[in-house]
């Protein structure tokens, strides 16, 4: 099972596997061609509030995750989550993001529930 968080603005690598934006909104300055994304599930990705609130500095990355993972638990997330999981069993999958701390985004919290340690 291999599951990895890269930005978007990095070019693709051959061991990508299924590359899948994670992000609301498309990513400036990044073309649809030259992103290569096979998947954007914006029923997954967080509601436009928890994004707002999250980037305007409302709260801690503790906190975050919490709301987010209380959003993944509306039908429609979790039947996208359940699809990721399916493509996870399949093959590599590359969760995309423009976020400048990946590791504090909305990316890294569906890695880690992916990899099963979240």
């Amino acid at each position: 099972m291999s599951v990895r968080v890269r930005r978007i603005y990095a070019s693709p690598d051959p061991d990508d596997g299924l590359r899948v934006l994670v992000d609301r909104l498309w990513p400036r300055g990044v073309s649809k061609g030259e992103a290569h994304v096979d998947e954007w599930p914006k029923g997954l990705t967080p509601s436009t509030e928890l994004r707002k609130w999250y980037h305007g500095g409302g709260g801690s990355y503790e906190e975050f995750r919490r709301r987010y993972e209380e959003e993944l638990k509306t039908p429609e997330a979790a039947g996208l989550l359940d699809g990721l999981r399916t493509a996870v069993r399949e093959g590599p999958v590359t969760l995309l993001t423009a976020s400048r701390t990946p590791e504090e985004s909305q990316a890294s919290v569906l890695a880690e529930l992916l990899k099963g340690t979240g």
